[in-house]
């Protein structure tokens, strides 16, 4: 086991400390998740050209993950600060999402990788580049529920009273401006599972609704 220095960052389920100038480790809180598990899906995306951190497996635990170092701001953060315009992001989020779905499954045939959890604080701006992490939700299946999943998580924010609303209202039309691979089936089943999603708070699921009618709304209009 590498030995960990500082708290670099805390999530809803996962600590992420510093071991090196190239290197952290990321701790899932209370057994949440399966970090080998997901270091295995990011080492196949990577190995499709997919822009993620690299993992270092054989360091890795069930509940440890070790993975590279990044350098630079969330997308979320960039956004915030005025570097990066909320449309250019919603759209550069399209693009992640297309370049992933070109990924076929590791087990199931003709399936393609999904993250089920692409959003602004998912995505850090590297000098390199955009490269998406946490990868804790990523499944094998059909990307509609990859496009409704992101889209929810931004209408959700569009629909509320905070400050990000409307910036997270023009990302949620630039994502879905394009024609998209979004579905109905995929949007049911996505506000399905947020709803389920035990780490949301009750005023969160309360906008799911809401949330839902906004997409419907912004995808018959052409966005």
């Amino acid at each position: 086991m590498p030995r960990t220095g500082r708290l670099l960052g805390a999530g809803r389920a996962a600590d992420v400390y510093e071991i090196d100038e190239a290197w952290v480790l990321r701790r899932n809180r209370e057994g949440w998740g399966d970090a080998t598990a997901e270091g295995v899906v990011m080492e196949h995306v990577r190995a499709h050209g997919y822009p993620v951190p690299r993992v270092r497996l054989t360091d890795s635990t069930r509940t440890d993950l070790v993975l590279e170092r990044l350098y630079g701001p969330t997308m979320l953060h960039a956004c915030l600060s005025g570097a990066l315009d909320p449309a250019e992001a919603g759209g550069t989020l399209a693009g992640l999402l297309r370049e992933l779905h070109t990924v076929p499954g590791r087990t199931s045939a003709g399936s393609r990788v999904l993250h089920l959890d692409l959003h602004p604080d998912n995505v850090v701006l590297t000098p390199d580049g955009p490269r998406v992490i946490d990868w804790t939700n990523a499944e094998e299946g059909e990307p509609g529920l990859d496009w409704g999943m992101s889209a929810v998580i931004l209408a959700q924010v569009a629909v509320g009273d905070a400050p990000l609303a409307g910036p997270a209202r023009s990302m949620l039309g630039a994502l879905l401006a394009d024609p998209s691979d979004l579905t109905g089936d995929g949007l049911a089943e996505a506000l399905r599972r947020r709803a389920a999603n035990p780490t949301m708070s009750r005023r969160e699921t309360g906008l799911l609704g809401d949330a839902g009618e906004l997409i419907r709304e912004l995808v018959s209009s052409g966005s």
